[in-house]
């Protein structure tokens, strides 16, 4: 809570500054109102409590009343959530809170797709570190309220060797070594493959899980063949919603979609003072 505190703080200075020069001209002083959050599109709803703690920290006697919950699928004209408050206060929050509210919309309604598109697999639909900078906690949870699973959440909770660190190490059975060597036995050790001979050699190396990187989907189903449940399979790399079927069809256990984070549409959702 306090990260997000920190972020809101840091957004609606961005915003206010000095003062909402326009509100400051036009709003009476101390006039109470009332505003309705409205979705104009269907969408996975996400973020209402952090839309209602951007209006909190502004004014802790402002209420914020949610209509629905996170997760739920709201239609065109669905009330997401009523506010009451000092109609100055209202109108300061309402970017900040709207520009969170709808890209947490954007992310849950963009996993919700994916996730549907692969029902009836075994494969999980997971997100990257291909956040926006400061937005992580809350991109993630977005994801979560989507219907999809969270990888690592940053480089210090999970190891996944990559090409550059293979390079860095001299080779993919030397970075394993010392990978291995280096963390607890409570982590696992992920790594990045781009062929099938690589794949043999992560798989004699002992990695745990083995990312099959922007391969073809020939090229996934024998990968599986071979691994034959010695390591989670994740593919990753050009993954979208016309693809990712087909993708887990191949009987890979995750699939990671940068796409999730990096660039959902914002939801089109208003807010109107009555």
């Amino acid at each position: 809570m306090i990260m997000i505190d920190r972020l809101i703080e840091q957004a609606l200075l961005e915003d206010i500054h000095t003062g909402d020069i326009t509100t400051l001209a036009v709003v009476p002083h101390q006039r109470s109102a009332s505003a309705r959050l409205i979705a104009k599109e269907n969408l996975v709803v996400a973020g209402l409590s952090t839309a209602a703690r951007v209006f909190s920290i502004l004014d802790s006697s402002i209420s914020f009343d949610p209509c629905l919950i996170d997760g739920e699928k709201a239609s065109p004209g669905t009330v997401l959530a009523t506010i009451h408050g000092d109609a100055s206060q209202l109108l300061m929050g309402e970017r900040v809170a709207l520009n969170l509210l709808q890209r947490m919309c954007g992310i849950a309604t963009l996993t919700s797709s994916f996730v549907e598109a692969v029902n009836g697999t075994s494969a999980r639909i997971v997100d990257t570190r291909k956040t926006t900078p400061g937005l992580r906690q809350l991109e993630k949870y977005a994801v979560r309220v989507g219907g999809g699973i969270n990888h690592r959440t940053g480089l210090y909770d999970g190891v996944l060797i990559k090409e550059n660190h293979i390079t860095a190490a001299g080779g993919i059975t030397e970075a394993i070594r010392r990978a291995r060597a280096y963390i607890p036995h409570t982590l696992k050790i992920e790594i990045e493959t781009e062929s099938l001979t690589q794949v043999d050699e992560a798989l004699a190396a002992g990695a745990d899980i083995i990312m099959l990187d922007n391969m073809s989907i020939d090229d996934m189903k024998a990968a599986v063949t071979t691994i034959n449940g010695r390591a989670l399979v994740e593919a990753s790399g050009g993954v979208n919603l016309e693809r990712v079927r087909a993708i887990a069809e191949t009987g890979v256990d995750i699939i990671s979609v940068g796409a999730l984070t990096h660039s959902p549409r914002a939801m089109d959702i208003s807010m109107l003072l009555d």
